[in-house]
C-alpha cells in the first residue's frame, strides 16, 4: 500500500454489475480471500449472471462454438479459442455447461496430431503465444488434470527445450519443427525465425498455472529456459529479438484487458512473479515503470483495448481501469509483500 498514490483496492471491491469479476478477482488476489467463503462464491455467481461473460455466451452457437464452425482461432477475436481465453480472464466458472461446451469444442478442433494447440487443428499452424493462451485459459477453468491439456503443454514444453522433436526439414515425422516454429527456445515464425518474447510470455503464462506437483521434467526445464530468456533483458526496456522495425513494438508499453495476441511489461511481470521471480533485483526498473503509470489515485488507465472486436466491450479506453489495476495491484503484491 505504500507503494501506491492512493487506495485503489476498495475501488476494487465495488459492486459493480458492467465488470463484476473485478470484485471476484480482488477478494481473492489481492486480500486472499479462500474461493470456498460465501462472500467470494457469491462474487463469482454474479460474473456468470452480469456483466461481460453471459454476453459473451449469449453469441455461443448450441454446438459450442462462437463465430463460425470448426478451428476457431478466426474470426479474430470473436472465434471460439478467443472466448475460451476471455471467459477465463473475465472470472468465469469453468464448471458452468455453456463454458465447458466452449472448452471442448476448441480442444476438439484446435488439437493437432502433434497434440499441441493449433491455429487451425493443424501441426504447422502452432505458435507459442496462441498455444500459451488457449492452455492458460483452460487451467483456469478447471482443465489442469484433463490428459489432452498435459500432453498439449509437454508438446509445448519438448518446443522450448528442443528435447524428442526433430529438425525443421525432417519428413513423415509428427513430432518435429514447422515454419510457424522453426526451431527451440520461442522461434517464431512471424518474427523471422528469432526467439519471440511473446510467444514466451504466453507459454510460462500456461505454465506457471500448472499446479508444481503436476509440471512433468520438460516442463520444469521449459520453464527454466523461460524466466531466464525473459529476465535476460530490462523488462522496462523490451528490447528482445525481433525482426522488423527498429524498436521494441509500442504495445509493450500500453496496458488493456483481456490480453490476448499482444503483450506488455505488466504480463511480463505477472508471469515472471507467479514462476517466484518477483523479488528478482533484475525487475526493478520494470516496478518503478509500472508504479509510475498509476495516477494520483492509485489506478492505472486502460491504454490498450479490443473493444469493437470482441462480443462484448471491456470498460473504456483513455480511462482509469478497474482490470488494469487489478493487474497490477498483482504484481506488486508479489513484489512488495506485507
Amino acid at each position: 500500500m505504500k507503494k501506491l498514490n492512493s487506495d485503489s483496492v476498495h475501488w476494487l471491491l465495488e459492486k459493480d454489475e458492467k465488470q463484476p469479476g473485478v470484485r471476484y478477482f480482488a477478494l481473492r488476489d489481492i486480500l486472499g480471500r479462500d474461493g470456498r467463503e460465501e462472500e467470494v462464491r457469491q462474487a463469482r455467481a454474479t460474473v456468470m449472471s452480469t456483466g461481460p461473460v453471459p454476453e459473451i455466451l449469449a453469441a455461443q452457437y448450441p454446438d459450442g462454438y462462437w463465430g463460425k464452425s470448426g478451428p476457431g482461432y478466426l474470426p479474430k477475436y470473436q472465434g471460439t479459442v478467443w472466448q475460451v481465453v476471455f471467459l477465463a480472464q473475465l472470472g468465469a466458472d469453468g464448471a458452468n455447461p455453456e463454458v465447458k461446451a466452449g472448452c471442448e469444442y476448441a480442444l476438439k478442433y484446435n488439437t493437432a496430431k502433434s497434440c499441441g494447440f493449433s491455429m487451425n487443428g493443424t501441426s504447422s499452424a502452432f505458435i507459442h503465444c496462441m498455444a500459451g493462451n488457449l492452455a492458460a485459459a483452460l487451467v483456469d477453468l478447471g482443465y489442469e488434470d484433463d490428459e489432452r491439456l498435459m500432453r498439449a503443454l509437454e508438446w509445448q514444453s519438448r518446443l522450448i527445450t528442443g528435447e524428442g522433436v526433430s529438425g525443421l526439414g525432417s519428413k513423415g515425422i509428427v513430432g518435429r519443427y514447422y515454419s510457424g516454429t522453426p526451431g527451440p527456445l520461442f522461434a517464431c515464425g512471424a518474427n523471422d525465425g528469432m526467439s519471440c518474447a511473446w510467444g514466451a510470455i504466453k507459454a510460462m503464462l500456461a505454465l506457471s498455472k500448472m499446479p508444481p506437483g503436476k509440471r512433468t521434467e520438460q516442463m520444469n526445464k521449459a520453464i527454466a529456459i523461460g524466466i531466464e530468456f525473459l529476465l535476460g533483458k530490462d523488462l522496462a526496456v523490451a528490447d528482445y529479438p525481433f525482426a522488423y522495425g527498429k524498436r521494441p513494438s509500442s504495445s509493450w508499453f500500453k496496458f488493456g484487458y483481456p490480453v490476448g495476441y499482444v503483450t506488455d511489461v505488466l504480463q511480463n511481470l505477472e508471469v515472471l512473479a507467479a514462476l517466484g521471480k518477483a523479488s528478482d533485483p533484475r525487475l526493478k526498473n520494470a516496478l518503478e515503470f509500472i508504479l509510475g503509470k498509476q495516477d494520483e489515485n492509485g489506478r492505472w488507465l486502460m491504454e490498450y483495448s479490443y473493444n469493437g472486436k470482441m462480443w462484448v466491450d471491456i470498460e473504456e479506453k483513455g480511462k482509469p481501469s478497474k482490470w488494469v489495476t487489478l493487474r497490477a495491484l498483482r504484481v506488486l503484491k508479489s513484489a512488495y509483500p506485507e
